[in-house]
């Protein structure tokens, strides 16, 4: 099996070696987890150390801020998006009756994207943020699925961030994308401590130990299991 790697120090020995290539991997957490920083990890370093094209969409983030974020942590990204190797877009939603026809518009923009960089890496920022466009979740369910399928149609190993409401079994905001995401991985903080669980990996094995990390100046770390006690998250 191809595999891609995220790059993130100490992750990918937790899903032996990599993401299957082209799969579709749900990234849940609460508030201040981390989701985006691990997102925009695995995008720089696809594109830093791997030669591979990523794209980074935002649904309601500052295109700045974004930018800013990740030069705090010492990345220097410009000659990634000048090379083509890396690109940030936010979806231009909003407010009125045709949400699901907006929606199908910027999926065809982002395949123009991913078709034009040869994008091998993508990462949604966030679906919570998509389905508050969207009041029934039958029509968020069909909208993801349409969505991760055009993507593994081109070729891009996928993450789709979602955000909870922290506690141990939420995976998704409205309990669907766990489903159509091949892969569910975890992150918790309860302060001071972050952790990370990978709750699944569909077509692979994978370490099903909680592991905790830290975001240092270069990013995420994973850490040994050791170094943490499952009876501190309760």
């Amino acid at each position: 099996m191809d595999r891609v790697k995220t790059g993130i120090r100490g992750f990918d020995e937790l899903v032996a070696g990599g993401f299957p290539q082209g799969s579709t991997v749900l990234l849940s957490g609460g508030a201040g987890t981390g989701k985006t920083i691990f997102g925009l990890s695995y995008l720089y370093a696809g594109a830093k150390y791997y030669n591979e094209p990523g794209l980074y969409i935002t649904l309601e983030g500052n295109l700045k801020n974004i930018v800013w974020n990740m030069e705090t942590f010492r990345w220097d990204i410009k000659p990634l998006q000048d090379a083509g190797l890396l690109k940030i877009y936010k979806m231009n939603l909003h407010t009125s009756e045709n949400v699901e026809k907006q929606i199908e518009e910027e999926l065809t923009v982002i395949a123009g994207f991913v078709k034009q960089m040869g994008c091998k890496r993508l990462v949604v920022d966030s679906t919570t943020a998509l389905g508050v466009w969207i009041s029934e979740q039958g029509k968020i369910r069909n909208m993801l699925f349409t969505f991760t399928d055009g993507l593994k149609d081109l070729g891009c190993t996928t993450m789709m961030i979602a955000e909870t409401k922290g506690g141990k079994t939420d995976y998704s905001a409205f309990g669907v994308e766990e489903f159509v995401a091949d892969g569910v991985v975890v992150l918790y903080f309860t302060p001071p401590n972050r952790s990370i669980f990978v709750r699944k990996m569909r077509g692979t094995n994978h370490n099903k130990a909680v592991h905790p990390f830290s975001i240092t100046e270069e990013g995420i770390e994973v850490k040994p299991r050791d170094e943490i006690m499952w009876e501190a998250m309760k």
